[in-house]
């Protein structure tokens, strides 16, 4: 009997799964005064409010006030010891690190699978993601970019598709577990923007089941997903304690 994680699949062709984050991180980390750290927080702020579609000042705010809730995620990681394997081991997800076609050939239903199915139906990239430029300790900004390199994973381990329902549902889930407050506010303001036939079933149906599959599931981020493409998505909600909202069959025909 197969069991999770694992780091070795047989016969599972694998690109390699590390690349330096460190060297990355050095490459693109701005060291800034409180000052400048205050500037820029109220800045981004304002433009989110004003534009949420400007994905830059999104990932500038999480990065600017999120210190309190990446020391919380980086704790909620050391407390597994699959958590604390990702932390030691750094992996990243892209196209150099993941491959993408043997992904397609694995069976319908497993992790892999629906993850790069989310990727072709949403037409995105996981080569996408912004690197962390303002988060001053190296651990706490690996933390910020996994969850940025995984955020596409949640939706589709999730089965939510990418509309304004399905990203606010998941931001709830992500408040919940991370406590970033970007996630926060893209959870209470986004529920603004949702037109009335969403609004009913957001009230109804997907706020109730992200807050209790917030609390219950387990830490997602602290989740190994490059050794779990194989596993079968009913196995994988069942370990980490999701009942899904949607059956598989919605979700094919969402995400």
């Amino acid at each position: 009997m197969c069991h999770y994680p694992r780091s070795v699949v047989p016969g599972w062709p694998i690109r390699r799964r590390f690349s330096s984050f460190t060297k990355d991180y050095a490459k693109h980390r701005v060291v800034l005064s409180w000052v400048q750290r205050a500037i820029l927080t109220g800045g981004a702020a304002a433009i989110s409010l004003l534009n949420p579609f400007r994905g830059d000042m999104i990932a500038c705010l999480g990065e600017t006030t999120g210190a309190k809730a990446l020391s919380h995620c980086q704790r909620q990681m050391i407390a597994t010891a699959e958590g604390r394997r990702i932390l030691a081991e750094q992996p990243r997800i892209n196209s150099s690190t993941v491959d993408l076609s043997a992904l397609k050939g694995l069976p319908e239903g497993t992790v892999g699978r629906i993850y790069r199915d989310f990727l072709d139906v949403n037409n995105v990239s996981p080569d996408s993601r912004t690197p962390v430029r303002f988060v001053q300790e190296p651990e706490l900004a690996y933390v910020m970019q996994r969850y940025r390199e995984t955020h596409d994973i949640f939706h589709a381990v999730l089965l939510m598709p990418t509309t304004m329902l399905g990203e606010v549902t998941v931001k709830w889930i992500e408040a919940l577990q991370l406590r970033l407050p970007m996630c926060l506010n893209g959870a209470i303001f986004g529920a603004y923007r949702l037109r009335p036939r969403q609004r009913k079933l957001y009230l109804e149906h997907h706020l109730p089941w992200a807050i209790n599959t917030g609390i219950r599931a387990k830490f997602l981020l602290g989740i190994y997903f490059e050794e779990r493409w194989e596993q079968p998505i009913v196995d994988f909600h069942r370990e980490m304690n999701i009942v899904p909202l949607v059956s598989m069959k919605s979700a094919r025909n969402e995400i």
